[in-house]
């Protein structure tokens, strides 16, 4: 038993001293990558590819991310006005780029409307887009490409839904707790749910998306040594295969659309705990503070309210 006990106490310091270490070594791990830009973003070598590709889902980028989000907070505690201005700018960013990526439904259903019409009334095999050069592919590819509208939406929006409170909550105490206790939930949820989710699915989906676009085929397993070994035989490959012969070629669109899924549903976790920090600590008129969400306008009834059957 009391082997087990000191065991036991053993991994636990030893865990703890291995966090504080990563999460001191995190600044110095960004300013070092900082600084030496090179090391990693000149991708005509091909070192530098295999270290972006390593360290896009490793330990340390881990901490570098999990540093800045506890440093944020901790200067956020201290000036709230500090920790409101990053969640308005982040909550912007997510508003913004699901109010532009939305218009892809409206392009889905045009684009199905145009080969519905090619296809079943001029009896056209391809169709032919652009102004001086045209770009022309069969209708199967523009059929196959109505999945990318799609993706599209589902990947770039949730952010966007999740900050117009859009995506349905399973219900059990929520609504009858009182307001502190509710941002007291959703903090513990942001931190236990939404960002070991993301970095968990990031950690696969990085290294899925790498797979299908360079050879040698990269793996979580293999440590940076041996990962620069294989940039010597390092060669673009780029996934073009779609599903039919004359379909949708660019399949590795969807690999990456899955990685900025997974980074944004992170920072959402982090903006949705300091709102909740910020709600919890400014109490219940702080409730929506700031949020911008969108609201259909009524239509003007001329002063009248009229009631029909």
């Amino acid at each position: 038993m009391d082997e087990q006990g000191a065991t036991g106490g053993f991994w636990l310091v030893d865990g703890t001293w291995w966090v504080l270490k990563n999460l001191v070594l995190a600044v110095w791990n960004l300013g070092y990558a900082l600084t030496h830009p090179h090391l990693w973003l000149d991708w005509s070598n091909s070192e530098a590819i295999m270290r972006f590709v390593y360290y896009g889902g490793s330990v340390e980028l881990f901490f570098v991310a999990f540093t800045t989000f506890l440093v944020i907070f901790a200067v956020g505690a201290w000036k709230t006005g500090f920790l409101w201005g990053v969640v308005r700018v982040m909550e912007a960013i997510f508003n913004t780029i699901g109010r532009v990526i939305c218009w892809a439904g409206l392009l889905m259903v045009i684009q199905q409307v145009v080969i519905v019409f090619m296809q079943r009334i001029f009896a056209r095999p391809s169709i032919s887009l652009g102004l001086g050069i045209p770009v022309e592919f069969d209708i199967s590819w523009w059929a196959e490409e109505l999945k990318f509208y799609n993706a599209l939406i589902v990947a770039l929006c949730l952010t966007y839904t999740f900050v117009q409170k859009g995506h349905v909550r399973v219900d059990l105490v929520y609504s009858a707790v009182s307001h502190r206790t509710k941002r007291a939930i959703d903090m513990v949820g942001s931190l236990l749910f939404m960002m070991p989710m993301a970095v968990l699915i990031w950690m696969y989906s990085w290294f899925f998306m790498w797979r299908h676009l360079i050879v040698p085929n990269p793996s979580a397993s293999e440590p940076l040594d041996r990962l620069l070994m294989k940039a010597r035989a390092l060669r673009w490959n780029v996934e073009t295969i779609g599903f039919s012969p004359n379909g949708f070629s660019a399949y590795f669109l969807f690999k990456i659309l899955l990685v900025a899924m997974t980074g944004l549903i992170f920072l959402q976790a982090a903006t949705f705990f300091y709102r909740s920090y910020l709600e919890f600590v400014e109490g219940e008129d702080s409730a929506d503070k700031h949020l911008d969400k969108d609201v259909l306008a009524a239509a003007p009834t001329g002063g009248h309210e009229h009631a029909e059957i």
